[in-house]
């Protein structure tokens, strides 16, 4: 028997700014039920009122019509974004105050896990510092229903897979806001989708959202064209956009895994190139930063042991690490910001950059969006290619008619949004991006993604969303903490798989430590047998078709009614997914297997 909700909204209507965000004239009464044990997804475009959903959730927001039901003696607790520390001294003294204070002693167990010191005073915390805070402060309350509104912000690799595998463990519902893809696919099992003020559920996970996102927008365009209604078409140029783009982006993932392969037969161990598809004269013309023995030590500690790597004109590389493990040291000597300890760092003379860092420069809020982009005008240089505003407002995914609004009236997402579309129309052949992802929807990161897809410079990421990673690097610098750096021809899940092999290689030879030395090998490999440069070249699209067949796949098994009325198609379906991840697997590990071959010629 169905357990009863731990909360329920029915017949919700909110106005604000002087027009109805939720009911309304133009949109239906908002209903939204959750279970006990309910894994959700809140999905939706910045600005459509995620935020403003979770505080009527939590009875922080007096609705114009509607009731709201809580179970008794429910716990709801809310993980927000920017949680107000202002009136306390420390973190501790904050996590302690509250509606549902938790006791000190199960705080500083998280915390402690969390790796945060909680007597910190909040003046001085840094943004990671708090996030981890909020996160202690959240769950020590041992709620019923968890609201997260972007959890994983400022955290490193670290405290993200605490939290997931804490998740895991937890007994009680939660609703999450998410950019990090890989988050919301590990974690969700169902998804509700906030949409032009409608509120729609479907009881499958983050990984079928976006077939079933796209199949909504394609019914409701074959609607309005039977309707032959041109103004309700032309306001789905948002949605039909964002549809083409990731079909745009299916191709720039092939383009990608080419990247990738190529320099893998140009990247040693040791990250120095290996002159295998260029002359060496070629290749150094390409060359806009080469890194020659760099070290960098504050005092005792090492931060980037000797390390070497030459960066070529068009390379995507994608910096990865704990909190403190040397990321921005790293960026900072790539880019002649920092001199090494010791070891050269040589920049193209022509190299000219955009930095958009973490901290993102705030945008004057009683400036117009055309003040921001165009000085006031109607015309925008993009890179050296007039633009009209508002047509490049489309680009970003705003409403044209928001031109002459004001930035306060925009969300925080909204913002980072527009900031990106003002950097981004400069003139440059290298783009800085630190924590670029943060504050960002999905739809702005597919859209991010492509951007820096055809970007014809040189692009260096600082990123903790793996996700994003895997869809736009083609080199990731992996940094352990221990000052070693990893050059990796991949994202961050190449990156981990080689951390996995070295463990596992690092265990075999603690094993046979004791045992007597095997006889030398051979001084050089031989080249790769015609077979293995055939599977080599062919892999990488084998791959991309098997990720695609599980993603149909998925979307086919999204259908709640599946099961029941076709359990046989539902069995062959499930089968088959099986089935192309074990390839999928075995294939990836084919391919890499052959990459560290090529890269020992």
């Amino acid at each position: 028997m169905a357990q009863p909700p731990i909360l329920s909204l029915e017949g919700m209507a909110l106005q604000q700014g002087g027009k109805w965000l939720f009911g309304g004239p133009d949109h239906e009464p908002l209903d939204l039920h959750i279970g006990p044990r309910d894994r959700l997804a809140l999905i939706g475009r910045n600005g459509v009122g995620k935020t403003t959903l979770f505080r009527m959730i939590d009875g922080k927001i007096e609705t114009d019509a509607g009731t709201r039901k809580i179970k008794p003696h429910a716990k709801i607790v809310l993980l927000e974004q920017d949680p107000d520390l202002a009136w306390h001294k420390t973190l501790m003294e904050w996590a302690l105050d509250g509606e549902h204070a938790p006791q000190e002693h199960e705080v500083e167990a998280i915390a402690g896990q969390l790796g945060i010191d909680m007597s910190r005073e909040t003046k001085g915390a840094s943004g990671g510092e708090k996030r981890r805070a909020a996160i202690a402060r959240a769950l020590a309350q041992d709620p019923d229903l968890l609201l997260m509104d972007e959890p994983t912000n400022h955290l490193d690799l670290g405290a993200i897979d605490w939290l997931e595998s804490w998740l895991e463990r937890y007994r009680g519902a939660f609703v999450v806001i998410s950019h990090d893809r890989t988050f919301l696919k590990r974690l969700t099992r169902a998804t509700i989708w906030l949409d032009r003020g409608n509120l729609r559920r479907k009881e499958v996970g983050f990984g079928g959202y976006e077939a079933w996102e796209e199949q909504v927008y394609a019914e409701e365009a074959r609607a309005a064209e039977k309707l032959d209604a041109k103004l309700k078409l032309e306001a789905h140029w948002l949605e039909r956009g964002v549809t083409a783009r990731r079909k745009r982006n299916q191709g720039r993932l092939e383009k990608l895994w080419q990247m990738r392969a190529q320099r893998a037969s140009m990247i040693s161990a040791g990250g120095t190139a290996k002159l295998k598809l260029a002359t060496e004269e070629e290749f150094k013309s390409k060359s806009v930063i080469v890194a020659e023995k760099v070290t960098k030590a504050y005092g005792d500690r090492t931060i980037i042991k000797p390390f070497s790597l030459r960066i070529q004109r068009g390379d995507r590389i994608g910096i990865v690490g704990a909190n403190g493990a040397g990321k921005t040291t790293l960026l900072k000597m790539l880019t002649g910001e920092l001199e090494p300890d010791s070891g050269t760092v040589e920049i193209a003379k022509t190299l000219t950059g955009v930095m958009i860092d973490q901290q993102r420069q705030l945008l004057t809020a009683d400036k117009t969006v055309r003040q921001v982009l165009a000085e006031g005008g109607d015309w925008i240089d993009v890179r050296g290619n007039r633009k009209h505003v508002q047509a490049y407002l489309k680009d970003f995914l705003f409403d044209p008619k928001i031109v002459d609004m004001k930035v306060a009236v925009l969300s925080g997402g909204e913002r980072s949004r527009l900031l990106l579309a003002r950097e981004f129309a400069k003139a440059s052949n290298l783009l800085v991006l630190d924590e670029p992802t943060n504050d960002l929807d999905l739809e702005t990161l597919d859209l991010l993604q492509e951007v820096i897809a055809d970007y014809e410079g040189t692009v260096l990421i600082v990123s903790h969303d793996r996700d994003f990673l895997d869809r736009t690097v083609t080199i990731t610098l992996g940094l352990d903490g221990t000052g070693k750096v990893d050059v990796v021809a991949g994202g961050y899940e190449d990156w981990e798989k080689k951390r996995q092999k070295q463990v596992v290689g690092k265990t075999k030879t603690e094993k046979q430590a004791d045992k007597p030395s095997p006889a030398p090998a051979a001084s050089k490999p031989s080249k790769l047998s015609y077979k293995d440069q055939r599977d080599y070249e062919l892999l990488p699209a084998r791959i991309e078709e098997l990720e695609a067949a599980i993603t149909r796949g998925e979307a086919i098994l999204a259908d709640p009614d599946l099961y029941t009325s076709d359990p046989q198609k539902f069995a062959n379906v499930s089968k088959g997914i099986e089935n192309a991840r074990t390839e999928k697997d075995a294939a990836e590990e084919r391919w890499l297997m052959l990459a560290e071959q090529v890269e020992a010629l």
